[in-house]
């Protein structure tokens, strides 16, 4: 079915509101590109700082670990 058939067939109306629904198909995928991008990109980067904070959580201590309190097992425990 031509342009010219739907047009004869259908009338003007129904031919406008046919393209008007092309259009916004297209013009809302062409705004879903850049918005999927920009999720990849949020992906990747949480994946990398995801990958670094485990790095960091899971590295062995390298010097002391300062202790701010004294150790003191129960019976040498000071109540005020």
């Amino acid at each position: 079915m031509t342009t010219f058939d739907v047009l004869q067939r259908f009338g003007t109306l129904a031919l406008i509101r046919h393209a008007l629904t092309v259009l916004l198909f297209l013009a809302l995928h062409l705004i879903r590109i850049p918005l999927v991008l920009l999720a990849r990109i949020l992906e990747w980067l949480m994946r990398r700082l995801n990958d670094y904070a485990a790095a960091q959580a899971t590295r062995p201590q390298r010097g002391p670990v300062y202790q701010f309190f004294p150790h003191e097992s129960p019976k040498e425990a000071r109540y005020a």
